[in-house]
């Protein structure tokens, strides 16, 4: 079951990724924001390259799909678990954003995204939720609830409700 789990995230995280770089290059057309190398170069550094500025376009397309590849998985988990839709969706965003920034701030190629300008962030940070929600639609989609998960639970009320002020 968990093979099939994967496999079907994987499936939905390269059409997260395929979602997210039409968003990207909508977004590039509206603002005439260029074309970002950071994962070509966080690639090129993970794999030791020495030349971490050739093929700058194909090595991109790589990280990216290779990102979907990596983190759909955990997306098609999380929808077997019964964490579905947008929550799904609010909580796996920080995740593709964490694992971007893990690499290239250890690879030194990145900044800490705190350090940015405002307006890079929330560009990247909007693409990272692009690329969650789909991911989650695709993989909510094709993978149902597994029998063990909360799913089959009558859900208890929750834990504010009922307080006094």
């Amino acid at each position: 079951m968990l093979r099939t789990v994967a496999a079907r995230g994987a499936a939905a995280g390269m059409l997260g990724v395929v979602a997210m770089t039409v968003s990207e290059k909508l977004e590039q057309r509206i603002t005439g924001r260029p074309d970002s190398f950071v994962p070509s170069r966080t690639l090129a550094h993970v794999l030791g390259l020495s030349r971490p500025d050739e093929d700058r376009w194909g090595r991109n397309m790589l990280m990216h799909y290779g990102n979907g590849l990596v983190l759909g998985p955990v997306r098609g988990v999380m929808a077997a678990a019964n964490l579905r839709g947008p929550w799904a969706a609010l909580m796996f965003t920080p995740l593709r954003l964490t694992w971007d920034q893990t690499l290239e701030n250890y690879t030194g190629v990145g900044a800490p995204p705190w350090t940015w300008p405002r307006d890079e962030l929330v560009i990247d940070v909007l693409h990272k939720g692009v690329f969650a929600l789909a991911t989650g639609a695709v993989a909510d989609a094709l993978i149902e609830p597994a029998r063990a998960s909360s799913a089959t639970r009558k859900m208890a009320t929750p834990r504010w409700r009922g307080l006094r002020r």
